[in-house]
């Protein structure tokens, strides 16, 4: 079998370039491009590393410490944990394009009746790989990005009734909702919950006018004893409001007030 060497070293750069690339967009780390390049250029260097007779532990442990110089190479060194991070990161994204790459390999190259899987001569050809990998991880940074915007946007609520009853929620700090009560101008979150629902009676509800691009309307609001909202810490000042439209939002049964992040800074 032949091994072009030259193709080798130009295929692993393009890969630890996209890869660096990647990590560099999903981290937001700011890193220019001569430095990418060095850090590909090293990785595509030290792949000649691997036609070295080693033993399986040691090889493992030569890629480790390989995949360290090249993430301290690209995005330099500041303490520990900034490095490990860089470094779980260059794995994760390596492990996304090679598990894609292997599926598409095995799709077009083999050929299966039943159970039985044979070769059929057909591999992915270089060209194609260097053009999905980009669309590859460019989706898998688009929805990186919005996983990490939706996580730090999502707080656990405990709401503590007049009862003693405590009642969780998942709740969304959400930029649509900066409704503020015209009485004592408290904030007013959002729920859908039944158990809010059930709790409420003619006697322990009042109304607060709201708009919306919809329209407009009444809202039954309650106050409470209190609530903890993780990361905020407890608040007195809020009130609940009640809705019956359907909360558009995996997991989530109440909208948090947008200006609590006023009250966090």
């Amino acid at each position: 079998m032949k091994i072009y060497i030259d193709l080798v070293l130009f295929l692993n750069f393009a890969f630890d370039f996209i890869l660096l690339l990647t990590v560099s967009l999903v981290l937001k780390r700011n890193v220019s491009l001569k430095k990418i390049t060095l850090g590909a250029l090293t990785g595509s260097l030290t792949i000649l590393v691997l036609f070295v007779p080693f033993t399986t532990i040691t090889l493992f442990i030569l890629k480790i410490i390989l995949s360290i110089i090249i993430v301290m190479i690209t995005y330099g060194i500041k303490d520990i944990k900034y490095i490990l991070t860089n470094l779980f990161y260059f794995y994760i994204t390596s492990i996304i394009l090679g598990g894609f790459m292997y599926y598409l390999n095995i799709e077009f190259s083999y050929k299966n009746i039943g159970m039985i899987f044979y070769h059929k001569g057909m591999g992915v050809n270089y060209i194609f790989i260097l053009i999905a990998s980009p669309i590859i991880l460019y989706i898998y940074t688009k929805e990186m990005k919005k996983l990490k915007e939706i996580n730090t946007l999502n707080y656990k609520v405990d709401v503590y009734l007049k009862n003693k009853k405590i009642i969780r929620l998942n709740g969304f700090l959400d930029t649509g909702n900066t409704l503020i009560e015209p009485y004592k101008k408290r904030k007013v979150i959002i729920t859908n919950s039944k158990e809010i629902a059930s709790y409420i009676n003619e006697n322990n509800f009042f109304l607060v006018p709201y708009e919306t691009v919809s329209g407009s309307g009444l809202l039954k609001c309650i106050k409470v004893d209190k609530l903890y909202i993780e990361g905020l810490g407890i608040r007195n000042d809020i009130v609940i409001g009640l809705t019956k439209e359907e909360i558009r939002r995996n997991g989530i049964d109440c909208i948090l007030n947008y200006l609590l992040l006023e009250d966090k800074k």
